[in-house]
């Protein structure tokens, strides 16, 4: 009996470790197009040690709206993106009703977003793959 929960214990632990590894293999780009109203938008979804899109692409000098949500689950994640020397510092926590972080870029380049959460002493949740890149061109 005890072997067959341990075994069933060791699928379910491969099986987050698989799907963790899946979400990581996906990479997604998004390239932000400038509304009617001169912002430019974008939605960012992060989940299980993902963000999707984890590249996002917007003009210089353009107001950014980016709206982040979480996908269903339990554990606590959040995005940070901070380059202060390009105008940039937004923190939000991510949760079922979306949150809109607002910014306008002042220099071109790339620069990280990012979860900093993390449990004890595992791995963070940037280290497991909770990365992205704004990038910011003329």
């Amino acid at each position: 009996m005890r072997l067959v929960r341990h075994a069933g214990t060791g699928v379910l632990v491969l099986l987050l470790l698989a799907g963790g590894v899946h979400a990581a293999a996906e990479k997604k780009e998004f390239v932000a197009k400038v509304d009617p109203d001169g912002v430019q938008r974008v939605e960012v979804l992060g989940g299980s040690y993902f963000f999707t899109p984890d590249r996002v692409v917007v003009k210089v000098n353009v107001p950014v709206e980016m709206k982040v949500t979480m996908e269903s689950g339990v554990i606590p994640h959040n995005i940070i993106l901070k380059a202060p020397e390009a105008g940039i510092d937004v923190t939000a926590e991510l949760g079922r009703d979306p949150q809109v972080m607002r910014f306008t870029p002042t220099k071109t380049g790339e620069f990280p977003f990012y979860c900093d959460k993390k449990l004890l002493f595992f791995e963070s949740h940037r280290e497991k793959g909770m990365r992205g890149t704004l990038e910011v061109r003329e």
